[in-house]
């Protein structure tokens, strides 16, 4: 279990020698962040970061539970050295706040009506060696286990020719997820961050069976960190971050999916 000390942060070396110019932004941003996990008290337990690529091009492909999530899995990538680009949706880029940041840290847009652009520029991306992170359930998993994956992270690493890292994240829920109100008040929630053994699809593979071993795998990872998770909920109205299959009131998959139906059609 690792936790950035604060001389770490204010030397800001935490992630290997000194950046090119177009990084100042995001190691910033890095410091910011580390500051404030310091401040909440996070007790962070990042495993398997070996599996991380030091150098050459990568997909991170990491669950969904919390808004935080792309914080959680860039930290656990910090032993490699690797600042990671993710892709999100394209009204974070538009926020006045979030979009100057995140254009800053040549993070890639994902307008969802129009995604071929998005598509290649991840690719062009990775084949300059650089490490691409995707959520493949696109959304938050109210039920907090995987949803239905999207092929497109498998298609990007096949037509790159690079690795895919599987990821999990979990714990990120207590602090800030869908449908729940923010939750710093609390300090020291435990968070933990699994990369497992990487896949290296060739062009020629099935697509379709790829994405299915990617989720067999995360199934598995997903199921492990919930097990050997260090806390437990404080009492019976505390248990809403925990999966229904596990003994918590966090909806089931059926249910969640259908919350997520009536997000749609009220956006829509």
């Amino acid at each position: 279990m690792y936790t950035a000390s604060w001389r770490d942060i204010l030397r800001g070396d935490l992630f290997g020698p000194r950046p090119d110019r177009r990084d100042r932004p995001y190691r910033l941003v890095i410091r910011l962040v580390l500051v404030v996990f310091r401040l909440l008290r996070c007790r962070f337990d990042v495993r398997g970061a070996e599996h991380v690529p030091a150098s050459g091009g990568a997909v991170i492909c990491s669950n969904h539970v919390s808004y935080l999530d792309f914080t959680f899995v860039g930290y656990g990538a910090r032993p490699s050295g690797r600042l990671v680009r993710f892709m999100a949706k394209e009204s974070v880029f538009r926020h006045r706040v979030s979009g100057p940041l995140m254009r800053g840290m040549h993070h890639i847009p994902v307008d969802r009506a129009a995604g071929s652009g998005a598509f290649r520029e991840a690719l062009a991306a990775l084949k300059a060696g650089e490490v691409v992170g995707v959520f493949p359930e696109a959304t938050i998993s109210r039920s907090f286990q995987l949803k239905e994956f999207k092929p497109g992270a498998v298609r990007m690493a096949q037509a790159a020719g690079v690795p895919i890292v599987p990821c999990i994240v979990w714990g990120g829920q207590r602090i800030y997820t869908k449908g729940r109100p923010k939750d710093f008040r609390g300090r020291g929630k435990a968070v933990t961050v699994t990369f497992g053994e990487a896949l290296h699809p060739a062009k020629r593979d099935d697509t379709v069976q790829v994405t299915a071993e990617l989720v067999r795998r995360m199934t598995a990872m997903l199921d492990h960190a919930q097990r050997t998770y260090p806390d437990a909920p404080a009492g019976d109205d505390d248990r809403w971050w925990l999966p229904a299959s596990l003994g918590g009131t966090a909806p089931t998959p059926q249910e969640a999916a259908a919350l997520d139906a009536g997000d749609r059609e009220v956006a829509g």
